[in-house]
């Protein structure tokens, strides 16, 4: 998130009497100093009312609205950026919806704080700016930026519990945080969101439902289904996906052991047990683990090939790992962790121009890889 304080880039005036924004903008009340956004030409002490713009105000509010939550002349300016700019929620919600598909995460951040600012109530602005934070999340995780992913999965979760608290209630908060808890590897939460929106849904008429409509309520069954089947909301296997991640793996691995004694055929126990595995460099163990994930269902899972692969770089089977990597590439094309493990195979192979490329292309999909940057400042120093 941005480092410098947003609130140093305005300043407040007093506006005279019968001053207005627009010809549909509110009679401006000259007792309340109104924010301005400064123009990078501004000099201190140097402002010039004949210069001022309408929309200097305008960005000025918003920045109030987004940053500066304790101002006590906020409904105020709500109703004034409203009757100026009508649709002034529809603009900044487009616009930081295109920013997020375009990564451009701090512009998209600051768009949507400005669009809460201007209706804080909006539940469905909360829903945006969970999956806002969701896919900033997920982008730094891809980038090896671990601890900024945690941070933003932890925000993004407290936006999505909002927006499912709303009323009357929004069922595509529950179908979007489901996918949320699944990441999280949460299934007993996901399974639970899944099934809220399947029963919030199920009165719908399916000859009134769009495509997309239809989609989600399949989508959300198949996946409750999925988790029921294979026992993945078990206690036993969120407390062994937990410790793991804590890095707690000896711990985390006595408890998956216990669950796959019962679920023999889970693929995600088996992938579990080897991913356990695999962070504690028991690579042929974990190679095994992640062989069985795939015999029981896991070979749709690019994840699982991916892991497979590193076991497999680890254990000197360098055709292996590229057939693994491969094929988690068919599944996953855009995945750049898998793309920088390409590249760090051909590195293993000696070929330095084939895992330029590689690196290169992850830099391509995201420009935040450190990951990948480091590793072609590395073999461009060494030429």
């Amino acid at each position: 998130m941005a480092s410098s304080n947003p609130l140093e880039s305005i300043y407040f005036i007093t506006l005279p009497e019968g001053f207005k924004l627009s010809e549909n903008a509110l009679q401006i009340d000259s007792t309340i100093p109104l924010p301005v956004q400064k123009k990078m030409q501004d000099a201190p002490g140097n402002f010039n009312m004949e210069e001022l713009a309408p929309e200097q105000i305008l960005a000025g509010i918003l920045t109030v609205l987004a940053y500066d939550h304790h101002n006590e002349h906020l409904d105020y300016y709500r109703s004034i950026i409203v009757k100026a700019r009508p649709n002034i929620k529809t603009e900044l919600s487009e616009a930081a919806i295109l920013k997020t598909r375009n990564e451009d995460w701090d512009l998209a951040e600051e768009l949507f704080l400005s669009l809460r600012g201007v209706d804080p109530e909006d539940k469905a602005v909360a829903l945006n700016m969970a999956l806002y934070l969701d896919q900033r999340a997920e982008s730094y995780r891809r980038a090896g930026l671990h601890e900024d992913a945690d941070a933003y999965d932890a925000d993004a979760l407290e936006y999505y519990k909002e927006a499912m608290d709303a009323e009357p209630s929004i069922p595509e908060a529950f179908f979007n945080a489901g996918f949320y808890y699944l990441k999280q590897h949460d299934y007993h939460e996901g399974k639970n969101c899944f099934e809220t929106y399947l029963a919030l849904t199920c009165d719908a008429n399916e000859e009134e439902m769009d495509d997309n409509a239809i989609y989600r309520r399949e989508r959300a069954q198949e996946i409750v289904n999925h988790i029921s089947n294979d026992n993945m909301d078990n206690e036993v296997f969120h407390s062994a996906y937990k410790l793991i991640s804590d890095g707690q793996e000896e711990a985390g691995l006595d408890k998956i052991r216990v669950f796959l004694q019962k679920n023999p055929k889970v693929w995600n126990g088996w992938f579990l047990l080897g991913w356990g595995l695999r962070r504690l460099c028991r690579w042929q163990e974990a190679k095994q683990s992640f062989e069985k994930s795939i015999e029981c269902g896991g070979d749709q899972q690019a994840d699982t090939f991916n892991e497979l692969a590193i076991c497999q770089m680890e254990l000197g089977d360098v055709d292996g790992a590229k057939k693994s990597l491969l094929k988690a590439f068919e599944l996953s094309p855009e995945d750049t962790k898998i793309i920088s493990n390409l590249g760090y195979l051909a590195l293993r192979q000696g070929n330095k121009d084939e895992a330029r490329k590689f690196f290169t292309a992850v830099l391509e999909f995201d420009a935040n890889d450190r990951i990948a940057a480091h590793e072609l400042a590395k073999l461009e120093n060494a030429e």
